[in-house]
């Protein structure tokens, strides 16, 4: 009777073990943890072995208060979500980037790459819905740009900073109130844009395109008014885009730069010097703006608002550029307020001003804490 006892004690200890092992994993369902990061209104997700799961809210990562994951963990959640093209890229780069949907909760951006000899991810989250300009809080000055028919509009900034949401509104207001083709070429598509007024065609690095530079050539022979490419990566992308714009039509495109004159030395940098006194006169001729943005957290904690810098290309300003005078434009973005333009400083002391970031957090952000003190006492 005592052997009996002892060997059903086993049985219900393994049935408990299993049971818990099931809960543990439902817990962890994917579903799941994109639905508490819905609820919590993250932007991003971060799933890495050893650590809980990780969510971004309000700019600032917090871990959900479970239990860290495990290699096995994270295999079962995100393998699934890889087809055999997407799988082998993953097995070759050691990283890949796509979107995926969940009918129920919604698009999803995601980047699976391996650390440690273990799988791990970072899925950010997309809005169901286009974003407008208004609700990005963003300058009126912006909304100008997109009745503008040629020339090349630059989104600058540090990753995270809201390139794509302000890029897909600038598409998104176009799409409303022109009667124009629109073609976005993108790795990969966040926002799906609807046809309104315009014809939107979007194109996918990888799945659609082998890379920018030749989507963005093929793309000049299908009869285009308004190209986004998605980012401008190399000198091939960065040619076709000149080129483009002094072509008659808009482009829209973003780096990774933190200022005006700093991308300009960005572009000029990517080629070979003896091209860059070409390039440097087609970039003073195409460009239409150069946006430099970051988002700011608010005085509650609750919310981030994007603090920009905005040059716009007037006839100062394209001289500077091709004379070779970079330093010398943000002088010109300072006093030129009446075409528009605006100094980060300046679009932080605004921030200040209407209560929504606090002057801390301003002084953190700001590019010249001089000019921004000389603003607040003005």
């Amino acid at each position: 009777m005592g052997e009996y006892n002892t060997e059903l004690t086993k049985i219900v200890d393994q049935l408990n073990r299993s049971a818990t092992q099931v809960r543990s994993v439902e817990k962890r369902s994917l579903d799941q943890i994109l639905g508490v990061a819905l609820q919590r209104n993250a932007s991003d997700v971060i799933l890495v072995s050893g650590s809980p799961v990780t969510m971004r809210m309000s700019g600032k990562l917090q871990p959900d208060g479970n239990a860290p994951l495990n290699a096995e963990e994270l295999n079962g959640l995100l393998l699934p979500l890889l087809n055999a093209s997407k799988s082998k890229e993953l097995q070759e780069n050691k990283s890949v980037d796509f979107c995926f949907v969940r009918a129920s909760i919604g698009r999803f951006r995601t980047n699976i790459h391996h650390q440690r000899s273990t799988l791990a991810a970072a899925i950010r989250i997309l809005p169901e819905q286009v974003p407008s300009l208004e609700s990005l809080h963003l300058p009126p000055a912006l909304a100008m740009l997109t009745e503008r028919k040629q020339g090349l509009v630059l989104l600058t900034g540090p990753t995270g900073c809201g390139k794509t949401s302000t890029l897909a509104a600038l598409v998104d207001r176009i799409n409303a109130r022109r009667h124009d083709h629109i073609i976005t070429i993108e790795d990969p598509i966040e926002y799906q844009h609807a046809n309104h007024n315009s014809l939107v065609e979007q194109i996918e690095l990888g799945q659609d395109t082998p890379d920018f530079a030749q989507a963005v050539r093929s793309v000049l022979r299908q009869d285009p008014d308004v190209i986004l490419i998605g980012e401008m990566r190399d000198s091939d992308t960065m040619a076709a885009a000149l080129t483009a714009a002094e072509t008659g039509h808009l482009v829209l495109s973003s780096l990774h730069t933190n200022d005006a004159a700093q991308t300009v030395s960005r572009i000029l940098d990517t080629f070979p010097s003896g091209y860059q006194s070409q390039i440097r006169q087609q970039l003073s001729l195409a460009l239409l703006a150069i946006i430099s943005q970051q988002l700011i957290s608010a005085m509650d904690g609750a919310a981030r608002y994007p603090a920009v810098e905005i040059l716009v290309a007037t006839g100062a300003t394209r001289n500077l550029i091709r004379r070779g005078d970079d330093h010398q434009l943000r002088a010109s973005i300072e006093t030129g307020r009446p075409d528009g333009m605006l100094t980060m400083e300046q679009s932080l002391v605004e921030l200040i001003r209407a209560g929504r970031i606090s002057r801390e957090t301003a002084f953190a952000h700001c590019y010249n804490p001089d000019d921004l003190r000389r603003y607040l006492v003005s």
